[in-house]
């Protein structure tokens, strides 16, 4: 953060570098979920979407990439600070509250495959207080800043400058532990100019 800098000071040039979402790129892996040709992964999110791909997406789309703080904070429900996004009810097995732990589709364990991730919407319990679903499970998402700690005092700040590993969170099928399913859960991923299977994002508005 720079002192009396907004925190989002919009595309810089130099990141062109990074952006070219062709078909190679968003098909990174065996979980990919993007095709190249419609089929039945439409409802899927979307993941091997690298940090500055999310970046720039959202900016053309009207948005922004959230901050983890704010990631954070629609997590938690804001003052509320929910132990989980919809409350404090324990997020089970059945799929119901957020798809984590290898439990989607059926129980049966994951294959690391697109087959493990449910389309957007499914775990409908799991809305956040101001009607987000999918906050906690199903894939991780990038947020704007860079994992480390933050400046003490912070207000409304990120960190910009450090791009060799950003924040993600929210959890992913993959992880079998319902902590991962936190508010204050998150992790760091890199590189950042890669498409990472499992990792996708979400696109934020003022209100």
């Amino acid at each position: 953060m720079v002192v009396g800098q907004a925190y989002e000071p919009g595309w810089i040039g130099s990141n062109d570098t990074y952006i070219a979402p062709t078909s190679t790129n968003l098909a990174c892996t065996r979980d990919a979920t993007w095709t190249a040709s419609v089929g039945s992964n439409e409802n899927l999110p979307i993941d091997c979407v690298n940090w500055y791909e999310a970046y720039a997406f959202c900016i053309w789309d009207g948005g922004f990439l959230p901050s983890e703080t704010e990631a954070e904070y629609a997590a938690a429900g804001g003052s509320q600070q929910r132990e989980y996004p919809w409350g404090s009810t324990d997020p089970g097995t059945a799929n119901q509250y957020a798809i984590y732990g290898c439990y989607y589709p059926n129980g049966s364990g994951c294959t690391l495959t697109f087959a493990n991730i449910a389309p957007v919407g499914t775990a409908t319990l799991g809305v956040g207080l101001w009607g987000q679903l999918d906050l906690a499970g199903n894939i991780v998402e990038w947020t704007l800043d860079a994992y480390g700690p933050y400046l003490d005092p912070c207000v409304d700040c990120a960190d910009l400058y450090n791009l060799s590993g950003q924040q993600a969170c929210g959890g992913s099928n993959f992880q079998a532990s319902a902590s991962q399913l936190l508010p204050t859960a998150s992790g760091s991923f890199e590189p950042v100019g890669r498409g990472v299977e499992g990792i996708g994002f979400r696109c934020a508005r003022t209100p």
